[in-house]
């Protein structure tokens, strides 16, 4: 199956990020947030990234402007049926079960009966959500990673009653999205994050407990490890609320204490320090 029109669900940075790279790679994206403000912003955001990515010569002008007329808003799901008929949805929307629960509830009542419904949860019960849609073996996990016009990895998630039809589905689209793919099982954590919490974690025990601060904790890992980026600034990027709630989704799991997050991360979150987003975690950002 060829996807010539997406629903992407959730307007922040990732939701905006995937529609990016829809866009950019020739499908009609529709951006759906319950908050029209953040749908204009988010898509104002996304032509201005297409933008430079011109003005520094890394696609041409045409493929800029091609893409950024490609996207478009709603604020009412029911768009997806009424006005889009997507084949593929992706949603992005906050870490929560309940809240993705019930979109995808709506998602199997309102998306054509052959769409491709995916989530982009790093944590969470994909099983949940299959049985929620009415419609489990069009479902599948494809998880993003931050910010995804610039990182191509996708973890594609297999329920046990997604088909091979879906999956299949699944590695097509995201070929066509000129992504690379891994596949997983449906378990908390996947590959990626189940490896990278408990090093996060580590280095934020190293900076709680006095051992080094936090630049030099991160100039070691890039340096010294040949990192892009070290862990206390990719914590940040991540979202530090977000980590938190991929920590816990992983703890209750496993029961593993290297899950579990550090005094640190949760007092950072309840003074609402998130990192990047918020411009301060366990660095400052202007």
């Amino acid at each position: 199956m060829r996807v010539e029109r997406v629903g992407v669900i959730g307007a922040g940075l990732m939701g905006s990020g995937i529609a990016q790279v829809a866009a950019y790679h020739g499908c009609d994206v529709t951006l759906v947030d319950v908050d029209e403000v953040r749908v204009a912003k988010a898509i104002e955001g996304i032509r201005g990234r297409l933008a430079r990515e011109a003005e520094r010569g890394r696609i041409s002008p045409e493929s800029a402007e091609a893409a950024a007329e490609r996207l478009h808003g709603a604020a009412d799901i029911d768009d997806l049926r009424s006005v889009a008929r997507v084949e593929a949805v992706i949603e992005a929307v906050v870490e929560d079960l309940d809240v993705k629960t019930r979109l995808f509830r709506r998602l199997g009542e309102v998306c054509r009966p052959d769409a491709l419904l995916a989530s982009n949860t790093s944590s969470l019960p994909l099983s949940d959500l299959a049985a929620a849609s009415g419609r489990p073996e069009r479902v599948i996990g494809l998880h993003f990673f931050n910010p995804p016009w610039a990182l191509k990895l996708v973890e594609i998630v297999s329920t046990a009653s997604t088909t091979e039809e879906t999956l299949e589905d699944a590695l097509q689209f995201c070929r066509q999205l000129d992504r690379v793919t891994v596949q997983v099982k449906d378990t908390p954590g996947f590959i990626a994050n189940r490896l990278l919490v408990p090093f996060i974690f580590d280095a934020i025990e190293l900076l709680q407990t006095g051992v080094a601060s936090a630049e030099d904790i991160d100039l070691a890992c890039r340096v010294g490890l040949n990192h892009a980026m070290g862990p206390l600034a990719t914590a940040d990027l991540i979202g530090l609320d977000t980590l938190k709630a991929i920590a816990e989704s992983m703890f209750e799991e496993y029961g593993e204490p290297r899950f579990k997050a550090p005094t640190l991360l949760r007092r950072l979150v309840s003074l609402g320090h998130l990192g990047r987003k918020t411009g301060r975690g366990f660095f400052r950002y202007s």
